[in-house]
């Protein structure tokens, strides 16, 4: 509310609203209400007032579809490293992918048996991964991860309380010349994360192993498998159920009969 509208429209005054309502009767004053500003004036102001460099926005922005950008190193003998983990209602899992300079995958995972939490499990993934490099007598290596928590620790930009993990994975690094650490987004990081979760869905018994998971490639779909050659040499069409309509055999196999 508007204290001068309220000293001069108020019909009962009492003490101190009476006094002040006296003491401006000595100025010439006039309460008028506030007319509402229209949101074009400030529009109708620039356009009367032209800046003569002026140029327009760019409304598209090249290169949206990049997600980020990392200085590229001319030493061919960078291995990277990219580890997650996962923890969900079904168990605990990590994953990581080691890529070799000539572009070779080695994926590694592993269910956790054990409480943790998704913090540990981070770790635990990036341990694994550190130590198969290791085996490898990596000395450049390049870790991504998408938990800022665990990569801002390592690098010691955030501060922390004493966690083994840190000192262990130090104790690690004396193996390389050289390591960095990147944070990456999770879409960025599927590989690892897919082979987190699915380590985290397989129940593991001390006594049984996991059967090896196999992965084949299909050039074509499955039916085309079953098409017999016609002995005659002659092409063979379909009839859909209606009868007027032929199509080839290879744009609609489903729900039609074979006719030679």
């Amino acid at each position: 509310m508007d204290p001068i509208k309220y000293i001069f429209e108020k019909p009962a005054l009492t003490r101190k609203i009476a006094g002040w309502q006296m003491l401006l009767s000595e100025y010439d004053i006039q309460y008028v209400t506030q007319k509402v500003i229209k949101g074009s004036a400030l529009a109708d102001y620039l356009a009367h007032q032209p800046v003569e460099d002026y140029q327009p926005i760019q409304p598209q922005f090249p290169d949206e579809e990049i997600l980020s950008l990392f200085k590229e190193d001319d030493d061919d003998d960078t291995w990277i490293l990219l580890f997650d983990g996962s923890c969900n209602i079904l168990g605990h899992g990590i994953g990581a992918v080691l890529i070799s300079p000539e572009r070779k995958y080695i994926p590694m995972t592993a269910r956790l048996c054990f409480n943790c939490t998704n913090n540990i499990a981070e770790y635990e993934a990036c341990v694994i991964g550190i130590r198969v490099a290791i085996d490898f007598k990596v000395k450049s290596l390049k870790i991504y991860g998408n938990s800022a928590l665990v990569i801002h620790q390592i690098k010691g930009k955030w501060e922390t309380r004493e966690i083994p993990y840190l000192a262990y994975i130090k104790g690690l690094l004396e193996y390389f010349g050289t390591v960095t650490f990147q944070h990456i987004s999770r879409e960025e990081n599927q590989l690892a994360d897919a082979l987190a979760t699915l380590s985290s869905m397989f129940e593991i018994s001390q006594e049984g192993e996991l059967p090896m998971i196999k992965m084949k490639s299909h050039e074509q779909p499955a039916y085309c498998s079953f098409i017999e050659e016609e002995s005659d040499g002659k092409p063979c069409t379909l009839i859909s159920r209606d009868t007027s309509k032929t199509k080839n055999i290879q744009r609609n196999p489903m729900k039609m009969t074979k006719e030679c």
